[in-house]
């Protein structure tokens, strides 16, 4: 390593080296907010500091103490993503809205993951998600083209930005990637059964992990030989979820199996998340309390669910949202192979 790549990325040599790639970053996120206001989306800015930082097991988020003028303290957290906030404002009347914002997420610092990170997430009410996955794929092109690259590259898998993205079912990916048949291993409604997913994996001749529930068999299968094989030349959509694997996004008419949730992956890399939101306040709950039973079981702990949140889904119409890591997009258009490559200051280790 040079003495500029082991220096504090504040030194003048470090920061002249990181340069290029953070005056990128600028120019990507001022033609991002180019696009959104030519769209009519309104940029909010939801707060950090939130009763529940969201409720799926595995996410982790920051707790800390918001003390009141009669000193007591009250415990709080630091957002993992804005989405309770934004949905909040789709039911007080919002139709298209968008935040590019900084969120937390703890126990997590990788080459692709930084614990205070930048996302890009946005919701048009009344649209369907294939709007959704439209606008991501604009998003996606917009930065290729703000920097010119011709071909994302992550740790030397390629992909044309500009080509057309493929569509693949999480179902079809399965059955052609691992040779299992997911659809099988659920009932009508959507209930998984833990033992016929384990007998799909000895059927392939993987070999079952100790812990042989239904998520985390399909966590497993989904990582080891799916993701892999995911936005090689071109980006691609991951979508229809299983129900159970999607806990704030509605299920797919006509098949209670699925639900209308994708994600989008380019060069290996998750860049984002997306749903047709679930509206159902009920169904909501029973989704939250079992993600929460599920975090107490894996790792002793759980996060208060937000009844204001439940409480306004009463009022939201109809939409559809995604959540783009705004960082790693970054990344990929301008070639940077960790994610602190793009942050004009990285958090402390």
């Amino acid at each position: 390593m040079t003495a500029s790549q082991t220096s504090p990325w504040w030194h003048p040599d470090r920061h002249a080296d990181r340069r290029p790639a953070l005056l990128a970053r600028a120019r990507i996120e001022a033609q991002v907010r180019g696009w959104l206001a030519e769209r009519d989306f309104l940029v909010v800015d939801p707060p950090g500091l939130q009763r529940s930082p969201g409720n799926e097991a595995h996410l982790h988020a920051f707790g800390t103490q918001m003390i009141g003028n009669d000193g007591v303290g009250r415990g709080m957290y630091l957002h993992t993503s804005p989405e309770f906030t934004m949905k909040k404002l789709l039911a007080a009347g919002e139709t298209r809205i968008a935040s590019l914002q900084h969120v937390w997420r703890n126990r997590e610092r990788s080459a692709l993951h930084h614990p205070e990170f930048t996302m890009l997430e946005w919701y048009r009410a009344g649209a369907p998600y294939e709007t959704i996955i439209a606008d991501t794929l604009a998003m996606i092109r917009l930065a290729a083209e703000v920097t010119g690259i011709r071909q994302f590259e992550f740790r030397s898998r390629e992909c044309d930005p500009l080509a057309e993205a493929e569509r693949i079912s999480v179902a079809e990916a399965f059955e052609s990637f691992a040779g299992i048949d997911l659809l099988a291993t659920m009932d009508a409604d959507g209930v998984p059964d833990d033992a016929a997913l384990a007998e799909q994996l000895l059927r392939v001749g993987m070999a079952l992990p100790e812990d042989r529930r239904w998520s985390y068999l399909f966590t497993h299968v989904l990582v080891e030989k799916v993701e892999p094989e995911l936005g090689n030349g071109q980006v691609t959509v991951l979508d229809r979820y299983p129900a159970c694997e999607a806990a704030l996004a509605r299920r797919v008419p006509g098949d209670a199996r699925v639900s209308e949730r994708f994600e989008v992956y380019a060069s290996g890399v998750e860049l984002a998340n997306g749903f047709g939101e679930l509206t159902d306040a009920a169904e909501q709950r029973v989704r939250f309390e079992a993600e929460m039973a599920e975090k107490q079981r894996i790792y002793g702990e759980r996060y208060p669910i937000d009844e204001d949140f439940l409480a306004a889904l009463e009022f939201m119409p109809e939409a559809s949202g995604v959540a783009l890591g705004f960082d790693r997009l970054v990344m990929l258009a301008t070639g940077a192979q960790r994610i602190e490559a793009v942050l004009w200051a990285p958090v402390a280790e």
